[in-house]
C-alpha cells in the first residue's frame, strides 16, 4: 500500500469526524481503502512469519509454518 493511500485513509477519517461527514461515495472509498490496508498488513505479517525460526535451548530450530505443520532442523 502506498503512502498516498494511507494519507487518503487518514484524510477521510478526519473528514468523517467533522459535522460535514462523508458522502456515500467517500464512505465506499474509505471502506475499500481500509480493506486494502488490512489485506496489506495480513500479507506482510504472513511473509514475516514465513521467515521466522524458533530456536529452543538445545539449539534445535523450528520454522514457523501455517496450520501447525512443523519443520525441524538440527
Amino acid at each position: 500500500m502506498t503512502q498516498d493511500k494511507i494519507d487518503r485513509i487518514n484524510e477521510l477519517y478526519r473528514k468523517s469526524q467533522t459535522e460535514e461527514g462523508l458522502t456515500d461515495a467517500e464512505k465506499k472509498e474509505q471502506q475499500a481503502l481500509r480493506s486494502e490496508y488490512v489485506q496489506s498488513i495480513k500479507r506482510n505479517l504472513s511473509l514475516q512469519l514465513e521467515n521466522t525460526v524458533i530456536v529452543d535451548e538445545k539449539g534445535n530450530q523450528k520454522k514457523v509454518t501455517k496450520k501447525g505443520t512443523d519443520r525441524v532442523k538440527h
